[in-house]
Parts: C-alpha cells; sequence; structure tokens
C-alpha cells in the first residue's frame, strides 16, 4: 500500500533483496522536509516448537527479521551495527534513539522509540550476539554452531572442560536450535584452542568462550582431555581411586590420576596446580587421599552397595563388586587393631556409613585374616598369587602391579627387579621363599636342598 499518510509497515513475509526491503520501508518513511516523521516497522517472529528466547542468537526463527535488518543496514550501516553493542539505555543523539528495554519517558514522545523492540523484554547481551552471529558474521556458521553447542554444554554442565571425542546435541533430546544432529564440540575447542595459540582467534570470540570459562594454555588441552576422561570414569565407578591399570574412553586414567597424585604431578606453576586440583576434587574430593588408594577404592565401592540398599552388615567376606572382595576388606577394617591403626578420616568415613569395630572380645574364629605386614612377604604373597594365575613367575614386566586379596596393590615387577639387585643380602629364608616359588635366579645349591 503507498499511502503517504501511513508510518508503519508490517513486513510479514520480507523478501531476500535489500532492495525490496528499503523500499518498502521507504513507504513509512515517506514524509515531507522538517517533518521529522518516524517509522515503525512490524516483523512477526514465530519460535519453534520448545525454543526459547535464548537460542535468538542461533535460531532460524529470526530469519524474516535478519532480512530486514539487513536491508536497513544497507540504508544506515551505523544504525545497525549499534545494536552489536550491548548497552541497556543508548539514548538517542541523532535518528536513532534507545534501542532495547522500556520506552524511557520524556516530554517529547517521539525521543523515547526505539530501534529495536520486542514484545517481550530481551537481554541486550542476547540481542547485541544475534547482531554479531546472524548479520554481522553471517559467514562463520561453524563459529555460531560451535558456540552454540558449547553454552549448552555448559549451562548443562557448569564447565567447559569437554572430553575431545564428545558430540553435543543431537536428534534426541537437543535444544530446537539444534538441527541436523550433534555438533563435534570437544574437537571444534581443541581448534579453537589452537586458533589461540596462533594468534588467529578474534578478540570478540575469545571473550565468548572466556566468558563460559575456557582454558587457553596449550599444556592444559591434553589434560583437560584426561579430566573427560576421569570425569566419565567417575560417573562409573564413583570414585577416582582407579587401580593404575584402568582405562576409559581409550585413555589410560589410572596411570594419568598416579602421576597427578605425585609430587609436581600438577605442573610445576603453583596457579595451575591449584586449579587443576580444584577440579579434580570437584569430581571427587578423595580424589587424593591421605591413605592408600586402594584403600579408598573398596570404601567407595562400600558406599555404593550401601547406597544400592545393601546394610554394611550384610556385606561379608565374598561380597564383591567391580572385582574387588568388599566384604573380606570390609572384616579387616572391623578388627580391633586395624581400627585403631586406620586414620581419623577413614574411621570418619565409616562411620558415616554406620561401620562400627568389632569390640575385642569378639575376635577371633571372626576375625578376618591379615595380610603380611612385611614389605618382603607382600611381595612373596603377590609372586605366589601371580604364579597361582598364570601358573609361571615371568617374565615379569616392571610396570605390573598385583592386587591382593585384601584391596592392597604390590608393584611386582618393581619388587622382583629390586630384591634381584639386593639378592648378596638376603637371608637363607627368604632366599628359600622365592626358590620355592620357582624364581631362577634364587635357585642355588642351597635352597635345593
Amino acid at each position: 500500500m503507498d499511502v503517504p499518510s501511513v508510518d508503519s509497515v508490517a513486513l510479514i513475509d520480507p523478501k531476500g533483496s535489500a532492495v525490496d526491503i528499503v523500499q518498502a520501508i521507504g513507504r513509512a518513511l515517506r514524509q515531507k522536509p522538517g517533518a521529522g516523521k518516524l517509522a515503525t516497522l512490524i516483523v512477526p517472529v514465530f519460535l519453534g516448537e520448545d525454543e526459547t528466547p535464548e537460542d535468538m542468537p542461533y535460531s532460524g526463527s529470526y530469519r524474516p527479521l535478519m532480512k530486514v535488518l539487513n536491508g536497513l543496514r544497507a540504508h544506515d550501516e551505523r544504525a545497525v551495527e549499534m545494536l552489536a553493542t550491548p548497552q541497556e539505555n543508548l539514548m538517542r543523539t541523532e535518528p536513532v534513539s534507545s534501542w532495547l528495554g522500556e520506552e524511557p519517558e520524556g516530554e517529547d514522545g517521539e525521543d523515547g522509540r526505539l530501534l529495536l523492540r520486542f514484545g517481550t523484554r530481551r537481554d541486550p547481551a542476547l540481542v547485541a550476539q544475534f547482531v554479531k552471529y546472524q548479520l554481522l558474521e553471517p559467514e562463520h556458521a561453524n563459529w555460531k554452531a560451535g558456540h552454540r553447542a558449547a553454552v549448552a554444554f555448559f549451562k548443562r554442565e557448569g564447565h567447559l572442560n569437554v572430553p575431545y571425542n564428545h558430540v553435543e546435541g543431537g536428534p534426541a533430546g537437543a535444544p530446537a536450535a539444534f538441527q541436523g544432529g550433534g555438533f563435534p564440540l570437544g574437537r571444534w575447542l581443541s581448534d579453537q584452542r589452537r586458533a589461540m595459540r596462533a594468534g588467529t582467534m578474534p578478540s570478540g570470540r575469545a571473550e565468548d568462550l572466556e566468558a563460559l570459562g575456557i582454558v587457553w594454555e596449550p599444556g592444559d588441552e591434553a589434560w583437560e582431555e584426561n579430566l573427560g576422561a576421569a570425569r566419565a570414569y567417575f560417573d562409573a565407578y564413583s570414585t577416582l581411586a582407579a587401580p593404575v591399570t584402568a582405562a576409559i574412553e581409550d585413555r589410560p586414567v589410572g596411570q594419568w590420576l598416579a602421576n597427578a597424585r605425585k609430587k609436581g604431578g600438577l605442573g610445576k606453576d603453583p596457579q595451575r596446580a591449584a586449579r587443576r586440583a580444584a577440579l579434580l576434587a570437584a569430581i571427587d574430593p578423595d580424589w587424593n587421599p591421605q591413605w592408600p588408594v586402594d584403600w579408598q577404592r573398596h570404601y567407595a565401592a562400600l558406599t555404593q552397595l550401601v547406597r544400592a540398599g545393601t546394610g554394611w552388615a550384610e556385606v561379608e567376606p565374598g561380597t564383591g563388586l567391580y572385582g574387588l572382595d568388599v566384604g573380606r576388606w570390609l572384616a579387616r577394617q572391623r578388627d580391633h587393631t586395624v581400627w585403631r591403626e586406620l586414620m581419623d578420616g577413614q574411621r570418619g568415613r565409616l562411620e558415616v556409613l554406620g561401620v562400627t569395630p568389632l569390640p575385642p572380645e569378639q575376635e577371633g574364629p571372626a576375625k578376618a585374616p591379615r595380610a603380611a605386614s612385611g614389605a618382603f612377604e607382600r611381595g612373596v604373597a603377590a609372586l605366589a598369587q601371580y604364579k597361582a594365575r598364570t601358573g609361571s613367575v615371568g617374565p615379569i614386566s616392571r610396570s605390573h602391579t598385583e592386587v591382593l586379596p585384601d584391596g592392597s596393590e604390590v608393584r611386582l615387577g618393581v619388587f622382583l627387579s629390586n630384591t634381584k639387585t639386593r639378592r648378596a643380602k638376603l637371608g637363607a629364608e627368604r632366599l628359600q621363599a622365592l626358590a620355592e616359588l620357582g624364581v631362577p635366579w634364587a635357585i642355588t645349591e642351597e635352597t635345593q636342598h
């Protein structure tokens, strides 16, 4: 309609051509010189099912508005690009007035008109992202999709420590803004870190990711991937007290955690080490216990049994979980002598589950068998166990670890190597014990008799 007195235009289905849009807008802007006429452009936006206003920076539902803003940009580039600056009360100094929020009061009603106004109030930062992603940088579709996926992950998990192989979203349960399946968020974040190291990351994009808590340090990239594997291990076993042989998501998470527990294992930079320790503690506060890791692993298994409805008193020797004899371990902890030797933190954790020690007078037949206390005796016990399982005593790699029935670990390969080095100082009884198990270098004329 071409009516000179009309000051409003409804763009129900805008054409893609900026020229056509500017011509349509011109019908509302047309005025006599000095009339000071302001035009109102009405653009309906229909959100998809389950779509929220927060999806605006990425949603295709706002395509009609994007077309109109593109047309306005062709007419007045400065006015539209002002929308990419999130300022809530930018008052008019020329033909453009405040652009978002409630209409301000003033003596002249026209001075309070808005450049961009929604039916419901929108966060200025959200509008700025919409303009930047949909209008000013439309060629960077991959960036938009990646940032959208990062925002979704951050809102759900509260961090941006994403495993490298993680795919965010997908057809089932994905936000309405996602279209066509999931997004390889872990790989995409790795690419962003690479761009940051190379100095090709635009500052605006870096700020967007830093707002979500991304860590840029090159050394942290692989560390964060391992942290993701550690989180997956905790989800499966409710503990980070993993044996050194444990692996998940094709990553040796057990060895990685063992290294992290060593002095300086979190890095030489104190601040970085503190941050890494905090990230691990956020997953499992007992990731680095003051007591043996195998004790913590058995305790975590007992906790799972109790939470699943098994009373701790029902966990008898032979009750197992994840290959651990939790019942036998528990019986040993209740031994009056062992209970007294536990650290306060260990006893406190058991008491939280209701576990109490056996009174001294009840010990005896019910007393759990104690493991060999000396390092050499424990090594021989581990070797005997290995031989019973495999039928031989070697060769055994130096990195091999044997788990004894009480849940404790013996680095069997290291034990044999060190014992062989010190064989000249071994007593006859110890040499005899090794010879009886078939250790070649311990077999001498004396030990054969």
